[in-house]
């Protein structure tokens, strides 16, 4: 059985993290975060599931962009947040 793309992969673009420094919303909080996610269709630097405030997960629904990639030191992979599945 063939494997289907994820549709959203095409919303991927070249980014630019806009706060290489961490999640754009903890640091303006003063809140701490626990992984980081980059949005890969504007460079959105989001704090993951496992932060208090899931910002990236927040980013993901207001902005309409489903596709992250970690941005832990080290790791590669990209999340689909609409099909909760590896990209």
């Amino acid at each position: 059985m063939a494997t289907i793309p994820d549709p959203h992969l095409a919303m991927v673009r070249p980014v630019t993290p806009r706060t290489p420094q961490g999640c754009e919303e903890c640091l303006r909080e003063h809140s701490p975060w626990v992984h980081l996610r980059l949005c890969l269709t504007c460079g959105h630097v989001g704090c993951c599931d496992s932060s208090p405030l899931k910002h990236a997960r927040r980013h993901a629904g207001s902005a309409g962009h489903p596709i992250v990639q970690s941005f832990q030191p080290g790791e590669d992979w990209r999340w689909c947040y609409v099909h909760e599945a590896l990209v």
